[in-house]
């Protein structure tokens, strides 16, 4: 029960990251609002929870990421109803499979994505997240704790050809997490990355791909990661990216975080800026 007491937020709740990362923060001893723009799936997700006799541990909020307004009214309402919101997970995104099912097999080229198509996943993959950490962070600031845990994607899938836009909406989400960091960090609130670590069973990977199911990274290996970085084990800790693949849920918490822990995005390529006068402040 390393999070007993604590409220958390998850976007994309309803989707199969979000489901498994929302079930490990109830069993981890969370309350934990869940939040997806699909009200019919946000629904089900709901019902089954109270089935389980979890009822009294969520509380859902249909909300469109990509609107800052729905953003602000979604963590009020978690507030109101669970308490101040000390954990975000902004799990939300659209996959590739908006362009086409057989987009791993066939590559999407640049004259089929239409405008509409990247402003949608700029919105959502990117002002979302940052449309809710806005919403949830002045709270946690002003209580001094929080932590906000991004879920992006490999290096590899962010500069892969013929695979936009996804994979530059997740390389801006990642270095906005680097920057919010840094920010952060002086009011005690964390901002780190998990990744699945490969391509992930859940709808974002079609049955067209051609993947064995069997081989792909499964939900569940989200869990670790991410209760551990909204615990108190890991205050002070941010900046880093954790991949969950790589996590060993059989060794100390901290022991399996080194294992699987790098700092976000890219540092080294900025360690040596061109800057009037030698290095801007940090």
């Amino acid at each position: 029960m390393l999070l007993n007491g604590k409220t958390a937020l998850v976007t994309g709740a309803a989707g199969g990251l979000g489901q498994a990362i929302t079930r490990g923060l109830i069993a981890a001893g969370a309350n934990v609002a869940i939040v997806d723009v699909v009200s019919d799936s946000l629904s089900a997700f709901s019902e089954e929870l109270s089935t389980e006799g979890l009822g009294a541990s969520h509380a859902a909020f249909e909300c469109d990421i990509a609107d800052a307004a729905a953003c602000e009214l979604a963590i009020m309402g978690a507030t109101n109803t669970l308490g101040p919101v000390d954990i975000l997970v902004n799990n939300a995104a659209m996959g590739m499979q908006h362009t086409r099912l057989d987009h791993m097999t066939n590559l999407v080229t640049i004259d089929e994505i239409e405008p509409d198509v990247w402003k949608q996943f700029i919105d959502v993959n990117l002002s979302g997240s940052f449309y809710m950490t806005r919403a949830a962070v002045a709270g946690m600031i002003q209580r001094k704790r929080g932590s906000i845990i991004n879920v992006t994607t490999s290096f590899f899938t962010m500069l892969r050809g013929s695979f936009h836009p996804y994979g530059p909406s997740k390389a801006g989400m990642e270095a906005m997490a680097a920057g919010h960091a840094k920010e952060f960090a002086p009011h005690n609130v964390s901002v780190n990355v998990v990744v699945p670590g490969g391509p992930a069973d859940t709808d974002m990977v079609p049955e067209e791909a051609g993947f064995n199911r069997a081989d792909l990274v499964q939900p569940a290996a989200m869990v670790p990661p991410i209760v551990w970085l909204g615990s108190d084990q890991a205050a002070g800790t941010t900046g880093n990216r954790y991949i969950a693949a790589e996590w060993n849920s059989e060794i100390d918490p901290v022991e399996a975080a080194r294992s699987c822990e790098a700092p976000i995005a890219w540092p080294d390529l900025a360690g040596a800026p061109v800057w009037p006068g030698g290095k801007p402040d940090e």
